[in-house]
């Protein structure tokens, strides 16, 4: 668990921490220009959500947005996280 989320803090993710999953996603989709990718990092406080988790929406044109889900904070996700994510099954949008 991250540091910002051991302590409650529920502000903004460090912009660093957005753009280095976003280039960990852009890797991982193989560099594609024409894609544009959001990141972000949604924290729930109601005991039926997993918590804090991270949620890249991947937006191709001439497709439907897709959402991947890491159950990690932002600044803990990894290489490997995005990758499985991205390789997943694609989540409702």
């Amino acid at each position: 668990m991250s540091l910002r989320a051991l302590l409650g803090l529920r502000g903004r993710p460090e912009r660093a921490a957005i753009e280095r999953v976003k280039a960990l996603a852009r890797a991982a989709l193989g560099e594609a220009p024409e894609v544009s990718l959001a990141v972000n990092e949604i924290a729930c406080d109601d005991l039926a959500c997993p918590g804090v988790e991270t949620v890249i929406l991947v937006m191709e044109p001439g497709r439907r947005t897709r959402a991947a889900k890491v159950q990690k904070a932002l600044e803990d996700v990894t290489a490997e996280d995005v990758a499985a994510a991205l390789a997943g099954p694609p989540l409702a949008s």
